[in-house]
């Protein structure tokens, strides 16, 4: 073989190494993690529910999720490759920013402002952030054979788009302040539900108006020591599960803090929702 032979085929070979080792990268970019979730608001500090479903979800769980807080990265280009969305935040936003919480970080009262020179005046007004488009884009991934799980004030988005209240089968009644309450097990036949026991958390008790078939509820939530919230009584819908489209859904009701998250029974619960949802019992 002449020294030009050897050197043309050479620059071939390394031609086809470089632009297979380029295809695998591109491949290992795209890939993307089981679910996508879209968390933390106000009143719902992401840290904590990330590191709630890192445990319960991915450590215990044998899911990778992404987790976002940016709620314009729920979008059909954002969601195209993924399996799962997981979503436990409100519908709002604040961006003309928010006055101090009711309390400190030690639970006494919050100091009083001093700023010099002064603050601005705020806006403190809440901006309801889904669009049209975010809620066709929720529907279809769902319809299209992907998997959702909404954990607790999801409710307060549903009122605000019809194609995430279709999906999600609710809308919100508002809660009282945080207290113990029961959730009780009403499906037990549901893989989503079985060996799981009645359950004591505290937390808040959302009240809601659900509006899809009640052989799909698993959950009721029931104050037990009487104390009533509204016109609405002592008890709510707390769980259900149905088939959507081509895909499933799944809401679970507790989730304002870890504590809830990482109540046994409802870590039980919870890894029974991802393998419903991903088909995988």
């Amino acid at each position: 073989m002449s020294l030009k032979q050897q050197i043309t085929r050479r620059n071939v070979l390394t031609g086809i190494a470089a632009s297979t080792l380029l295809a695998k990268s591109g491949a290992a970019a795209e890939t993307k993690a089981t679910a996508f979730a879209l968390i933390g608001d106000r009143y719902h500090n992401s840290d904590y529910i990330r590191t709630a479903l890192r445990k319960t979800l991915v450590k215990e769980g044998g899911i990778s999720i992404d987790f976002r807080d940016e709620v314009e990265l729920l979008n059909a280009a954002e969601l195209k490759g993924y399996r799962l969305l997981i979503i436990l935040r409100d519908g709002m936003l604040w961006p003309g920013g928010y006055p101090q919480g009711p309390t400190g970080s030690s639970g006494s009262p919050p100091p009083e402002v001093v700023s010099e020179p002064p603050l601005p005046k705020m806006d403190i007004e809440p901006f309801y952030w889904i669009t049209a488009e975010q809620g066709k884009a929720v529907k279809d991934f769902v319809a299209g054979g992907g998997g959702v799980l909404f954990y607790h004030n999801v409710t307060y988005i549903s009122p605000h788009n019809d194609d995430f209240r279709d999906v999600l089968g609710a809308v919100t009644e508002q809660h009282p302040p945080m207290r113990p309450f029961k959730v009780k097990i009403v499906n037990r036949e549901h893989p989503i539900t079985r060996g799981v026991k009645d359950f004591v958390v505290t937390d808040e008790q959302h009240f809601m108006t659900y509006q899809k078939d009640p052989k799909w509820l698993l959950l009721q939530s029931v104050n037990e020591d009487g104390l009533t919230f509204k016109d609405l009584g002592t008890s709510s819908a707390a769980g259900w599960a149905y088939e959507y489209g081509k895909g499933r859904v799944c809401y679970l009701a507790p989730g304002h803090v870890i504590t809830s998250l990482w109540n046994p029974e409802y870590e039980k619960l919870q890894r029974n929702a991802v393998r419903w949802l991903l088909r995988q019992t």
